[in-house]
């Protein structure tokens, strides 16, 4: 992380972690391929405490999370004054009870529940975020029957093409797809990228007011719930998703989507 950051220009970004040397691999040999492999660093503090710390200092910050959730668990857990404004995470599914059919994509048209590997890292750590009423002011999900529908392919990238010098961050992003197409030409589904631009530009996407439950087989799902100020994307506008990723200004940012008290979804 501190490789990349310097690589970006923002080694004044502090960085957390859980289980600093362990000795465990937690990147891909692609990366070391691509970026090299730095020496060992000490983190600044542990997820929680950095968290809480970012929090002090900045009462409106906006959580974004990929994978499991066990740190917003942690923080949850250790730190009861701690309170969010606004939490966006990639994780959940919306189902067809509340995604529209022209919305759906053909592989999970027909499902209401689909089992979702960010929340199932840490079930509980997942209630807790879903349920942690006036402690997250505002929960904005989105789900993979958004993310699933979004790919960095060989059209993303030459459409990124005479764009990647407008930023360190494009310019290495591009570099590093520039890899991986070649021996991926499918390319790679943009998970926590697009929770990225929506925690930045809310309104590039369409969302439903819901309840999230999961049943005994670890599928989760979304039940209508106004009022419930949990948030899921059940569409995405993939032209102004593209403006955020590459940083136009007519994209953002701009407020989160708001909606009424009594209503369950927008169809933007």
């Amino acid at each position: 992380m501190r490789h990349v950051l310097r690589r970006l220009g923002r080694d004044d970004v502090p960085v957390g972690a859980a289980d600093p040397g362990t000795g465990k691999e937690h990147v891909s040999a692609f990366h070391h391929r691509w970026l090299g492999t730095p020496p060992p660093e000490d983190a600044d503090a542990a997820p929680a405490e950095l968290i809480a710390r970012s929090l002090r200092e900045h009462p409106g910050a906006v959580l974004l999370t990929g994978g499991p959730l066990r740190n917003l668990g942690r923080l949850l857990d250790e730190y009861p004054q701690a309170r969010l404004s606004r939490w966006v995470a990639q994780g959940g599914f919306a189902g067809d009870n509340v995604v529209a059919p022209e919305h759906r994509l053909p592989k999970f048209d027909g499902r209401l529940t689909c089992p979702t590997f960010n929340f199932n890292g840490d079930p509980r750590a997942a209630r807790l975020a879903l349920s942690s009423g006036e402690r997250i002011g505002r929960r904005e999900l989105v789900s993979k029957n958004v993310t699933h529908g979004v790919v960095y392919d060989r059209r993303f990238h030459e459409r990124l093409r005479p764009l990647r010098d407008r930023s360190a961050g494009l310019s290495l992003l591009f570099e590093g797809m520039e890899r991986y197409l070649r021996k991926k030409p499918g390319g790679k589904l943009l998970h926590d990228p697009t929770a990225a631009c929506l925690a930045i530009d809310g309104a590039a996407a369409s969302w439903a007011q819901v309840e999230m439950v999961r049943d005994e087989s670890g599928a989760w799902g979304a039940l209508p719930a106004p009022g419930s100020r949990t948030f899921i994307t059940v569409g995405i506008d993939h032209e102004r998703l593209f403006r955020t990723f590459v940083g136009e200004p007519s994209a953002g940012p701009v407020p989160a989507p708001v909606l009424p008290p009594d209503s369950s979804a927008t169809g933007r």
